[in-house]
């Protein structure tokens, strides 16, 4: 079971067990900043680098810049940079082939790894059959489909839904999942439906719908296609509410995207009750809370909390990761004991204007 702990921030550690933050910190908390320099990924890397040395700065951290290739057998040498570095921690990892070379001699330095980015559970599954610290700070590979079957159980019920797919193997996976956990739970879908993608039109797709009755569709594709869908809708007077996936986090051209158009997708700017203070960082650094940036900066400050924890009451950091809730950038954040975060962090967004906005959920 979950060990229940109260929300725990760094500056509040001084006074919890009588410790001095700026020196404990300076001298013995280095961190190994593992992402991308070069290549196709460097762009990733970069926000990863920036979101650290935002929050690292404040915290007086050091941080150790590891480069990551992405290629398979890479690993170990990550491995070996990281504990001739000294670095007690190590965050980034945006490839499983980094990860799974180096997490074997990282175990054996007892050194905790936070990836951002690979969703794959296998890996996971793993990393704790083997007694690897690895944690998790993104989606599992199941969570998307659980979120938006949640969004359609919730919010849907009793509407005539469709379920749309564009063929690829990744939007007939998502929709596939997304219908055998809402036939589970007793909603079966009024509509299914593949269709294609890239299209400059998708008028007949619209006129089926409309003719089944449809007015909410989850569509497994990319955002021109959702989009699109939108236009031919609005242009049929046709009242549909469309859902996309995290797919839907992407250029909005050549067809803009109608307001109202509902997603899921991780929340990338600042929460509150930091908000106010770090966009003005941000600001002054001249950073866009994008990609990376975020979980970056959260990693580091729960790496941070963690670190004091464990320095302040001798327990492992990896034992003081687990159950803990965090205030982070993110918000509050909690592992579980199976490294993963406690609470799915998909949310829900809505399309408005030029950007996509959360939408208040209702409280459990």
């Amino acid at each position: 079971m979950t060990k229940a702990r109260p929300i725990i921030s760094w500056l509040a550690l001084p006074l919890l067990f009588g410790v001095t933050a700026g020196p404990l910190m300076a001298d013995e908390l280095k961190l190994a900043v593992v992402a991308p320099k070069t290549g196709p990924f460097a762009v990733l890397g970069d926000q990863v680098r920036q979101g650290a040395a935002l929050a690292a700065g404040k915290l007086s951290i050091s941080l150790v810049e590891i480069d990551e290739n992405c290629n398979e057998g890479s690993g170990q040498a990550i491995a070996e940079s990281i504990t001739a570095a000294e670095a007690k921690a190590a965050i980034g990892f945006l490839c499983s082939e980094s990860l799974t070379g180096a997490l074997p001699d990282l175990a054996k330095a007892d050194i905790p790894a936070f990836t951002l980015s690979v969703r794959w559970k296998g890996l996971m599954e793993d990393a704790l059959k083997a007694g690897w610290p690895l944690f998790r700070l993104a989606p599992n590979g199941d969570q998307e489909a659980a979120k938006l079957s949640e969004i359609i159980l919730r919010d849907w019920a009793g509407e005539p839904v469709a379920l749309l797919e564009d063929g690829t193997i990744r939007g007939r996976e998502l929709t596939e999942a997304i219908r055998i956990s809402l036939e589970e739970r007793g909603l079966k879908p009024a509509f299914i439906d593949t269709f294609r993608p890239g299209q400059e039109q998708q008028l007949a797709l619209v006129r089926r719908l409309k003719t089944a009755g449809v007015t909410h569709a989850f569509v497994g594709g990319d955002r021109n296609d959702v989009a699109i869908i939108a236009r031919d809708a609005k242009q049929e007077k046709m009242a549909l509410t469309l859902l996309g996936g995290e797919a839907m986090r992407a250029a909005d051209d050549p067809v803009p995207l109608e307001d109202g158009v509902l997603a899921v997708g991780l929340i990338e700017k600042p929460s509150e009750p930091a908000a106010t203070l770090l966009a003005t960082e941000l600001q002054a650094a001249k950073l866009e809370p994008e990609g990376y940036l975020m979980p970056a900066h959260a990693a580091v400050t729960i790496l941070a909390d963690a670190w004091g924890i464990s320095s302040a009451v001798g327990t492992p950091v990896t034992d003081a990761l687990i159950g803990t809730t965090f205030e982070t950038a993110l918000g509050p954040l909690t592992f579980g004991e199976d490294h993963e975060l406690s609470e799915n962090p998909y949310r829900l967004l809505q399309w408005q204007g030029d950007a996509f906005m959360p939408v208040a959920e209702p409280t459990q």
